[in-house]
């Protein structure tokens, strides 16, 4: 279990009373949970992908926990804007946008 951070931008309300049934809101749309199961958390993903209809263009979420096997030891995935990836450049992280 790691600390899960889940950011999230322009979203309807259905996703912030999901987000506030498994996290805690430390500030307007940011929500973590410092004990999160992988399994709570690929389903907290699952849901939110599958609401990624109802997003608008200038919506995003962002969802962020530790993992060792990752470039910089943290995992990060995107949905909406701005679509990000992760890409390690010569030892450097860079966050890279399409």
């Amino acid at each position: 279990m790691a600390m899960t951070v889940v950011v999230t931008r322009n979203v309807t309300e259905r996703y912030r009373g999901f987000l506030l049934s498994c996290m805690l809101e430390i500030a307007a749309g940011v929500y973590t949970s410092p004990r999160l199961s992988a399994a709570v958390r690929e389903r907290i993903w699952k849901v939110c992908q599958e609401w990624a209809c109802d997003l608008n263009p200038e919506s995003g979420i962002v969802m962020t926990w530790f993992d060792g096997a990752s470039p910089q030891k943290q995992r990060v995935l995107t949905i909406g804007a701005p679509p990000l990836t992760l890409v390690d450049y010569d030892g450097f992280i860079l966050c890279r946008r399409d």
